[in-house]
């Protein structure tokens, strides 16, 4: 009887840890008989139902059953690898990779519009090192690879990469997956899919083709709906890819397009995940742009309350909901409001070839530079890669270390520092109040570098809080409006975080004559210490102004402008009270200003969103020829109002910007030599500064 109990629960152990350990399926390719039944056992335990987030029943085991090849592979079955499990037993079986710190998109809160200054490519990791690591990992029980970047589709080779790693699906992967922005997908997907893809997680924080544009400086929704379609339409030819379309919401941003994005689902098989705003260097994170879950699912309930949970498993960051009868699935990733460390199973390699174990880590170890020791410190193209046998020496290596043999000193010294950097891992990352204060890697470079280098192998020891701070006056992101920020890393943005600079000597210390006369030009300016540029911190960098301690108070501001003609076809076509095939101009320019004036916030960076207007007016008239203006002139004249903690200056302007540019869009058919000028505050009430009117200047007749 107590040798019955023995085997039950050994029987229990043995399987629970054949089911997480994919490693001793991959270990069935190698022709050693021990090792070769473990696979018919995973095969058979698998055929049972049995995985990682089931509990596994006591069963008995007949004597006749104890000599069976299933009972002896759960006998010899090997725990997941030491190197790859962390201080709190979580296996790490999930690798991200970024493959390019490039991107097709100009994502407000991402990169600058002219993009950065791109890493030397002798700084990013080879396609052959990729898979290498890739290689190195999978041996060790990684068992899902996703792609990333950057934007990975612009990587020139990314197809023949991709097949390089689905090849690996021989020795245990079984996921290979991708994140992007979608412009580029549809043009590549179907020979990804031939290379082993198995998943896209896609990037898009808007549906309003518009709003993309402004998002990201670049068109290209039309291109990223036509890669979910591409998908969902291979997926009818039985392509089995995991579509899911990740949107990072913000308040006053697109949090009003969460139903729609909800209904995407509607007809077709797509996970949509809504993620919590997260703060990263850059982005000027702070608690009020946060969504949160909780307010999300009440938006939702409101509309669909018949919303149901459905059943998570065990290493998902997501918490899963569907509305009945939709074919699609609602997904919440909720890293500040309800972190899922717990089971966190994912760990990242930089394009610049750096681990980190946790996305709001700022620790950092060096994997490149160990591997190219053996390649005089130079990067590993194909060639080398055979001459140095790396793939064959990855793929030894968990079979070497089963069979108590020693392992190649290259992938040893690697593995004992993925280890040592997995040993480190908290066991949660830290709250919100102290992540926005933390120094890490921009959503773009999660993957990327800019000029720096990271923490030294030689002393991988090294954490977030032995960091020196990073130099905001050297950070080229500093001067970045981050107020409009389009749900994109990746968060991730996204994938973007900003990270430390470290210390380097000898060339990596020297800085371009352009880089010093930008960073003098930048000392130079005033700071938040001058009370007339409150846009600018202490440090510097430029920030959207602090409102909430100031005064609710009544506030208007009126402003002008000209549309002046070059020639006297539009003033008589107007005089006369016709229209063009386009319509009224005279209406159609007072509701662009209207409309103009309510979107301020989604085109000037640094406007505060959702301040309440209570009124505007747009007046358009046509103004007669004068010495000045010989051929005559509209003249826009716009007061916007609002109950509120800041004025509408901006408001004012954008409206009669809004209506003036429509006049030039209504009348270039007859005109296109037309200038909008004058542009200017006349009057503004409210606030600190009280009343001010602009006077009169002298000459100035047209007013």
């Amino acid at each position: 009887m107590a040798e019955s109990l023995l085997w039950r629960r050994r029987g229990v152990s043995l399987l629970a840890s054949l089911a997480r350990c994919p490693r001793s399926r991959r270990i069935a390719s190698v022709a050693h008989p021990r090792q070769q039944s473990t696979s018919t056992a995973a095969s058979a335990s698998h055929n049972d139902g049995i995985n990682s987030s089931s509990s596994c029943p006591p069963f008995d085991t007949p004597s006749s059953k104890k000599s069976s090849p299933r009972f002896s592979a759960l006998r010899s079955a090997k725990p997941f690898s030491e190197f790859l499990t962390d201080n709190f037993n979580r296996q790490h079986d999930y690798l991200r990779i970024s493959v390019t710190e490039r991107c097709n998109l100009r994502c407000l809160y991402c990169m600058p519009e002219e993009g950065i200054e791109l890493s030397p490519s002798a700084r990013l990791l080879t396609s052959p090192e990729i898979v290498y690591l890739s290689s190195l990992f999978v041996s060790q029980g990684v068992t899902k690879i996703r792609l990333t970047g950057g934007e990975p589709t612009v990587r020139k080779d990314i197809v023949p990469l991709m097949q390089s790693i689905g090849d690996l699906r021989r020795d245990g992967l079984r996921e290979l997956c991708l994140t992007t922005n979608g412009i580029s997908l549809h043009r590549k997907l179907d020979p990804m899919i031939e290379a082993g893809l198995t998943g896209i997680n896609l990037s898009l924080d808007t549906l309003d083709p518009f709003q993309f544009q402004i998002m990201t400086r670049r068109k290209g929704f039309d291109a990223v709906m036509k890669s979910i379609d591409r998908v969902l339409e291979m997926n009818k030819k039985g392509a089995g890819i995991k579509l899911k379309i990740n949107c990072v919401v913000m308040r006053g941003v697109n949090d009003r397009e969460i139903l729609p994005f909800v209904e995407m689902g509607r007809e077709s098989p797509i996970e949509v995940r809504f993620i919590e705003y997260m703060p990263f260097d850059g982005n000027k994170w702070n608690q009020g742009k946060m969504f949160s879950y909780q307010e999300m699912l009440a938006v939702i309930r409101e509309k669909y309350p018949t919303l149901e949970k459905v059943v998570d498993h065990k290493n998902d960051t997501s918490k899963t909901y569907q509305v009945p009868g939709f074919e699609g699935r609602v997904g919440f990733i909720t890293s500040m409001t309800h972190n899922f460390c717990g089971t966190c199973n994912r760990l990242r390699i930089t394009s610049d070839g750096n681990l980190k174990v946790c996305l709001f880590g700022n620790a950092e170890v060096s994997l490149r530079d160990i591997i190219r020791k053996v390649n005089n410190d130079e990067p590993i193209d194909e060639t080398a890669m055979k001459q140095l046998q790396l793939l064959e020496s990855a793929k030894a290596a968990a079979r070497i270390s089963d069979e108590g043999g020693s392992i190649n000193p290259r992938e040893q010294e690697l593995l004992d520092i993925i280890g040592m950097a997995v040993k480190r891992k908290k066991e949660k990352h830290a709250g919100m109040g102290e992540l926005k204060n933390m120094k890490n890697r921009p959503m773009i470079l999660i993957g990327a570098i800019l000029d720096n280098e990271t923490v030294n192998t030689s002393n991988s020891r090294q954490t977030h809080s032995d960091m020196p701070a990073l130099s905001s006056q050297r950070n080229p992101w500093s001067r970045i409006p981050f107020n409009m920020l389009p749900m994109g890393a990746s968060l991730g943005k996204m994938q973007a975080r900003f990270y430390h600079r470290g210390r380097s000597t000898g060339s990596e210390a020297r800085s371009s004559d352009h880089t010093k006369k930008a960073e003098k030009a930048t000392t130079s300016l005033p700071t938040a210490s001058d009370p007339d540029l409150p846009h600018l911190t202490p440090s510097q960098t430029v920030h959207m102004t602090q409102i909430t301690e100031k005064p609710v108070t009544p506030r208007l501001a009126t402003s002008s402008c000209y549309v002046s003609f070059s020639n006297a076809r539009p003033w008589e076509l107007l005089r006369e009270g016709r229209g063009t095939h386009k319509g009224d101009v005279f209406s159609v320019a007072r509701i662009a200003g209207i409309m103009a004036a309510k979107k301020t916030p989604d085109m000037i960076p640094l406007c505060h969103p959702g301040i309440g207007i209570t009124g505007v007016e747009v007046d358009v008239k046509l103004v007669d020829p004068s010495e000045t203006e010989k051929h005559g002139s509209m003249r826009i004249l716009a007061t916007v109002s609002c109950l509120g903690r800041t004025g509408v200056e901006m408001e004012a302007m954008t409206a009669t910007m809004g209506a003036a540019l429509t006049v030039y869009d209504m009348l270039k058919a007859v005109d296109k030599g037309m200038v909008i000028g004058g542009v200017q505050l006349e009057e503004k009430k409210g606030g600190k500064s009280g009343h001010w009117k602009r006077e009169n200047e002298v000459g100035d007749d047209r007013s």
